[in-house]
This record gives C-alpha cells, structure tokens and sequence, in this order.
C-alpha cells in the first residue's frame, strides 16, 4: 500500500476536491453585447461616495469614462440605457492586495536539497524580485470573474513566490487580455517572511538577515553604477545583477515595499526593516493589527486589513444550553476557556478596522487570504463590530484610491473618472444585497440572479430520490459523476462517484428541509480521513450548491435529475 505522509495531504486534499463534486459554476455575469460604448443609468439611488448621495438621479458613461452625474443629465440617443428602477451604485471597489488572475505555478514536489544548502541560488531560496506578476496574469482565471461578481474591479496582484517574490501590478477585473487588463506595473515591490524550504534563509530571522544582505549589497551597487557613470575613466565596469537593480527603485523611494504582514509579530518585524532603511512601506493582509497601531502610524505605513475573518460562532438556541447547575469537569471548564478565549479573539478580528478607523489611520482592505463568497458576509461583521457604512464604503474605495495614488482615475462617482461601477438591488451592506450590474473600464457585465424559491407550505420535501448527475470545474478540469439517493420512510441512504474513479462512496447525514438538500461523506488519506460537506438547493429536476473540503475551500456545484428514474 503507498505510504502517505503530512507533506502530501494538501495536495491530495485539493486533488480530492477536483476529483470529487468538482462542479461547473454557473456564469452568471455576462459583458453585454458592444453594440454602443455610451450607457446611461437611470432611475438609480446614486453613492457618489461616502456621505455623498443622490436620489434617483442618472450617471451617463462614455467610452469608458462617467461623463454625467446628477438627476437633470440630458441622455444622447446613441446611449443603451440601464433602467435601474431604484437600484444603488457605487464606485467599483478596489482590492489591495490579492492574487486574483494570477495563475499559481506547480507545485514542485521531492526537490532535491542542492550540495551547499547554506548558498543556493537565488530562485532556489525565493529570491526573485526581478520577476513581474504580469507573466502570470491571465485574464480567463475564475478568481477574476468570481471578484468582479461582488463589486471589485480593481485589484492590486502579487505573484506566487517565497520572500521576493517579484513586482506587482494595478489591474482591471476585466479586458480581452492579460497586458490590457494592468493599470499601472511595477506597483509595489512585493516581499514576505516566508522562508525557504530546506535551505538558507530556512528561518524568519533568517529572511530578515538575507533582505538587510541584499539591501546594503543594492545601496553599494547602485552608489558605484552613479560614479561610474560620472566618471568612466579608470574605474572598473560595474557588474550586471538584476536582483540587486530591483531594489533600486526602492532605495529611491520610486516604488513601495508591500510586505505580506498578517499577525502581530509579522508586522513588528517588517516595521523593524523598515526603520532600519527608511523605504516607503504598504502592510498587506493584515489580521492582527490592534496591539500595533501607534507604531504603524508612526511608521506612515500603509496598511491594508484582510477581509478573512475567523468563523462565527453561531449563538446556542433556546432550550439547548446545558444545565449550569450541574456540577462541571475540569476538562469541560478548560474547554469552556478556551472557546471564551476563541471568541475574544474573533470579536477582536472582526472589530480590527473601527479601531483602525478610531485611531486615525487610513487603511484599505485585502482579498489575499479571503474566500471571495465570505466577503460581504465579513464586512457586515465588521460593520456590526463598530466600523459604520461610510468608512465600510470608504476602505472599498476612495481610501485605497488614495493609498495606491489612483484617486485622480477611480473611488468616487465624478466627471471625468473611469466607469468602475457596482449596481445592486438593494444597499450594499443589506444582507439580502444582490449585485446585478458591475462596469469595469466602461465595459458591462450583467448578472442574472436567481431567486431562491420559497417551498410552498403544505408541500413537504422536495423529490431527491433518484440519480442525479452533477459537474465541476477547477483549475484541473471539469470534473463529472453520479449522487445516487434512496429513501426509505423518510431516511435517506445514498452514495456518490466520480469520473475520476470507479469507486462509490457512501454518503452520511443526509438532510431535506424543503427544497434545501445536504449530506456528508468520508475521504480516506492512508491513515487520515476528512468529512466532505455538500449543501444544495434544490429546483424541480436541478440543483445548483457547493462542496466544502475542510479548511481547502469551497467548490461550486450543479447537477441535474437523470430523466425517469
């Protein structure tokens, strides 16, 4: 039997989930047809930005840039009009750090350790600041479409790497290209604290030791090259290094050092490096951020919070709390301890940015760690933990506008910027908000949303009995297999395949409430096995759902009833 071990679970995991109820995602948005560049919006609730408000008024863009605002705007005829009927806009919001459209490269397993771990080169240990994001932007990746559908459409990218990985770019979540969706390149100089596996720097300090190494050897570098090409004669021509020019614009102060700072102690280092230098300084992803905020504005970095918050406990129901005269066991009150001490902690992430906002410093928000389908979710804890709507609104868009030096171009609905805009149905914030128009670049994307049907009272549970066929598709492929399900009163047995294997697996816990169907099944890694976890809703003879594998994420999924059975 083939051994498994720790190192491979991730990637057995993420496999799984391919070859598992991988699920084609429906494409709801869809970029309207170009038969004029001139829209008109009317009858819309218009968010100017934050405080700035006009009734149902109408904004008019043209060849991609707003053109009017207001409720008296003069529509010319050549314009394809959006009746918006009472709907909101907002400024497009704008992700400060992320990798969407940003393909991930291969995983390289088994590399072999190389004969002086303490110098390898310089890829080997994840040094490539020369390196640009824009080689692997690809504007079909299913993160930018997945953004796009909950109002960004802007992100600042990085690419994958270790503690250098390379320059990130501005970019649009949106264009025919990979070159004609980037804003502006060489953004930001990209680093993190992540160490390098089985050779020098293989530690954290180890990292800060080889960034102040290649700073100093960058500064001399960069001296000499201003000398010689003052004075040529009798000096030695200076050598080419592309990872020592790298930091060139940094030493300038031409170019921000975005560093990757998500816990306390991770933002304590970076701040460390950046008094040591004095490089101009953007924090990204941040999480843990309270205990060090009078050093961050000191510092004037820039910071941007990440909307991964940890899960919310979801509050005991009445007549399920346990009987608190009963005496309690040491192991239940340590128990008791520590989820006190889980939820204090999660209060204090999701309060994070009203105290970021109470302090006085500028921040803009991070999809980099996020689920995408958390997000909205996330901001509305954030909002209920003290942030109001308006600073919401304003870290989405003018604030990290400001911070990116994008102001003059996007974060406000005025004349004369680009047409980056998000329509919902209903105030964004509300929890039932829907996003049904998003514009980047002047360009439209139009969402059809589906409304959830209401099971009618009186007709019981939906008919789940029976084969059903469902898809997936992720970065490995549409994947296709088969949900059997039985129902003996009122119990439901079934099992589900893939078309990556023969094998059926039983599935567990299987739940229909109305027209909402769930149910569970075991994956088996040598030793190791992880609970899979399917939720789906249900329409007569289809099914559209998710699949969530553990902490790995959550897949899309749709399905259909095979026809007479």
């Amino acid at each position: 039997m083939k051994r498994f071990n720790f190192s491979c679970l991730r990637s057995l995991v993420v496999s799984l989930a391919f070859a598992l109820p991988a699920l084609t995602y429906a494409q709801d948005d869809k970029p309207l047809a170009p038969v004029s560049r001139t829209y008109a919006i009317t009858n819309v609730n218009i968010i100017q930005g934050p405080g700035r408000n006009i009734d149902m008024g109408t904004v008019l863009v043209k060849d991609g840039i707003i053109k009017a605002v207001g409720k008296t705007v003069a529509v010319p005829p050549e314009a394809i009009i959006i009746k918006a009927d009472s709907m909101y806009v907002y400024a497009g919001f704008i992700d400060g750090l992320s990798r969407t459209g940003v393909t991930k490269p291969k995983e390289e397993n088994n590399r072999e350790r190389p004969k002086d771990p303490g110098n390898p080169t310089n890829e080997r240990a994840g040094i490539t600041p020369q390196q640009d994001v824009r080689n692997g932007l690809n504007v079909a990746e299913k993160s930018i479409e997945e953004l796009r559908n909950i109002g960004f459409t802007t992100a600042h990218v990085v690419p994958y790497g270790g503690m250098l990985p390379g320059n990130g770019s501005i970019i649009l979540l949106g264009g025919s290209s990979a070159d004609n969706m980037v804003l502006a390149s060489k953004s930001a100089f990209y680093a993190e604290l992540t160490s390098a596996e089985r050779v020098y720097p293989s530690t954290v300090i180890g990292v800060m030791a080889k960034f102040r190494e290649l700073y100093r050897q960058a500064s001399l570098s960069k001296n000499y090259e201003s000398m010689y090409a003052a004075n040529r004669a009798g000096l030695e021509r200076p050598s080419t290094d592309r990872v020592l020019e790298a930091f060139y614009p940094v030493i300038d102060k031409r170019q921000p050092v975005l560093f990757k700072s998500e816990k306390i102690l991770d933002i304590q280092r970076v701040l460390t490096l950046q008094n040591d230098f004095g490089f101009s300084l953007m924090l990204g992803d941040v999480k843990e951020g309270w205990d060090v905020m009078n050093k961050i504005k000191a510092a004037n970095a820039k910071p941007f919070l990440s909307l991964d918050l940890p899960e919310e406990k979801k509050e005991e129901k009445v007549g399920e709390k346990k009987d608190d005269k009963k005496a309690k066991s040491v192991v239940e009150l340590e128990r008791e301890a520590l989820e006190k001490r889980k939820n204090d902690f999660a209060a204090k992430y999701a309060g994070q940015a009203a105290s970021f906002q109470k302090a006085g410093i500028a921040f803009g928000f991070s999809t980099l760690s996020a689920k995408t389908k958390d997000i909205p979710a996330n901001l509305r804890r954030m909002i209920a933990a003290g942030l109001t709507e308006d600073q919401a609104l304003a870290a989405l868009t003018t604030t990290p506008a400001q911070l990116l030096g994008l102001s003059d171009r996007m974060g406000t609905i005025d004349n004369g910027k680009m047409a980056n805009l998000v329509i919902s149905d209903k105030p964004y914030f509300h929890e039932k908000a829907k996003v049904r128009y998003v514009f980047v670049d002047g360009v439209a994307y139009k969402q059809e949303v589906k409304e959830e049907k209401k099971a009618e009272k009186g007709s019981g549970k939906a008919e789940v009995q029976g084969n059903w066929s469902y898809s997936t598709e992720t970065p490995q492929g549409t994947n296709t297999g088969k949900i059997k399900l039985k129902n003996a009163g009122g119990v439901y047995t079934g099992s589900i395949t893939s078309n990556m294997s023969d094998k059926e697996t039983e599935i567990k816990n299987v739940e229909v409430d109305g027209n909402k169907l769930s149910f569970t099944f075991d994956f088996q890694m040598g030793s190791n096995s992880m609970a899979i976890e399917v939720n789906l809703t249900l329409d007569g003879s289809s099914f559209e759902g998710s699949m969530s594998v553990g902490s790995y994420g959550s897949f899309p999924m749709k399905g259909t009833k095979d026809p007479g059975l």
